[in-house]
């Protein structure tokens, strides 16, 4: 079965920025503990402070998908509820 990789690309609101990147962090220990999660890690665009940019691995879609169910993915929804302007999300399997 072939992995999943995860282009997820958030704005902030420019008033919220630390606030956005404060709740992105606490993402990363816990879910880098999940199984199935082979690769999670958080960039930040040097020129425009509010852009993050996740770049994941997962061994499924099913372990992806049991990722958006756990309690510390929810609290973040929760507590990003109304401080980011924009997010996409790409999940893509690798062809080469």
């Amino acid at each position: 079965m072939p992995t999943i990789t995860v282009i997820a690309r958030l704005v902030a609101r420019k008033d919220s920025i630390e606030a956005v990147k404060s709740e992105l962090l606490k993402l990363i220990a816990p879910t880098r503990n999940e199984q199935g999660c082979i690769e999670y890690l958080l960039h930040q665009d040097n020129d425009d402070l509010a852009v993050f940019v996740f770049y994941e691995i997962w061994e499924s879609l099913a372990s992806l998908e049991k990722h958006t169910r756990t309690d510390h993915y929810r609290d973040y929804v929760t507590a990003v509820d109304g401080i980011i302007e924009a997010k996409t999300v790409h999940k893509m399997t690798r062809v080469a």
